[in-house]
């Protein structure tokens, strides 16, 4: 190792401070055309300058410029390495001079710039390598997601609808919530439901659910008949420790409210003054894929229904959803300051205070589906005298 002997030179302190600052406009302009983090890519130059620094004030090693090319290969392309490495040598080499180190400690400090710029070149074009394969895996997976998970309609008949949904999105993980609303002869039709595990095996299931779902909504009178084709299919196909938690709701033209809830999240039930309470099931049913194992029948369960009155249905990524403290996000007691008579408006709130809860990012899935009825005719009750005022 080389200790550095400061024999200080205010010129050759000001060419270095140049240098590490032109270094750091070419580390920042790379970093922007490759799409990285602008702090990151520039944190490589920052360290040679603060070795830099302190090799003048004097007491630093010259080996420890090669942190700057090593750092490098993490967060910057293979030119930025390079450049970075370049940028390392050049300075060993000033300071060497400065401080008159001998031509083959010099050479030898030189050399392991460029070996370590080398390796560090050779780690950044890997890296870059794995994310293209990762962003391109990830891009193919959001839109298979998107293609079973059709947009709705912010109006359906005599209801306004809202739909927030938001995916984890860790590495290329597909979230297994699943929705869908389909206007039937019987009336508006929805599901919300979250297929137990991640990946691939959860999309398929998510395809096959969604799929007898929008067949089976639009032939079967019955409700009930509904969630029974849904539970033999996946009987079928499911495995052993597999299952869909599922909430089935319909609103047929008498204007009540039917729902059956496989083991799922009790929905929320909004009524036209603000007021909300859980439609806790009656007869609780185990989740679609296990009714073989349990010998329980779901059950429907009706409810008033009526203008004004809106129903919540989510998943448990949003019950689940954690802060730093590991509190759980309280949905009951949140919805109450955000509902109002434009569903898209209210979920966007809730959908913000949620982000907000746990710091920015979910962990998992989360989905919401609001549904509001409206007038007979279609058109939104006109508010009280308190609601227009607010």
């Amino acid at each position: 190792m080389i200790q550095a002997r400061h024999h200080g030179g205010d010129h050759a302190w000001m060419r270095l401070f140049r240098d590490c600052l032109a270094g750091a406009r070419e580390s920042a302009r790379r970093c922007a055309a490759g799409h990285l983090v602008p702090g990151m890519c520039v944190l490589p130059v920052v360290v040679i300058a603060v070795v830099a620094f302190l090799d003048v004030a004097g007491g630093v090693w010259l080996p420890l410029l090669a942190a700057g090319p090593a750092l490098a290969a993490a967060t910057n392309g293979p030119r930025g390495v390079l450049g970075v490495g370049l940028l390392a040598a050049a300075m060993g080499a000033t300071l060497g001079n400065e401080h008159g180190v001998p031509a083959g400690e010099m050479a030898a400090v030189l050399s392991a710039l460029l070996a370590v710029t080398a390796a560090s070149g050779l780690a950044s074009v890997l890296r870059g390598r794995r994310e293209r394969v990762l962003a391109a895996v990830r891009s193919v997976a959001e839109a298979a997601q998107h293609a079973l998970l059709q947009p709705i309609p912010e109006t359906v008949g005599p209801f306004q609808v809202a739909v927030r949904y938001s995916a984890a999105a860790a590495e290329a993980r597909i979230g297994g919530d699943l929705y869908a609303l389909v206007p039937t002869p019987y009336g508006v039709r929805l599901i919300v439901g979250d297929v137990r595990g991640k990946g691939l095996p959860a999309v398929g299931t998510v395809a096959l659910v969604l799929g007898v779902f929008r067949e089976a909504a639009y032939d079967e009178p019955d409700l009930l008949a509904v969630v029974d084709r849904i539970e033999r299919s996946l009987s079928r196909n499911l495995g052993p420790d597999d299952f869909v938690t599922a909430v089935i709701a319909g609103c047929p033209p008498s204007g009540h409210l039917e729902i059956v809830n496989c083991g799922h999240a009790p929905p929320l039930l909004i009524s036209a003054a603000g007021d909300v309470r859980p439609v806790e099931p009656a007869h609780p049913a185990p989740p679609l894929g296990l009714r073989a194992l349990s010998g329980q029948a779901p059950r429907l369960q009706h409810l008033s229904f009526t203008a004004g009155d809106q129903l919540l249905l989510y998943t448990d990524g949003v019950t689940e959803a954690r802060d730093h403290a590991r509190a759980f996000y309280p949905l009951v007691e949140g919805l109450p300051r955000h509902v109002s008579d434009d569903p898209v408006r209210t979920l966007t709130a809730l959908h913000d205070e949620l982000l907000a809860h746990v710091g920015g990012r979910l962990h998992d899935d989360a989905a919401l589906l609001l549904l509001r009825r409206q007038t007979a005719d279609g058109t939104a009750p006109v508010p009280s005298q308190a609601e227009a005022a607010l």
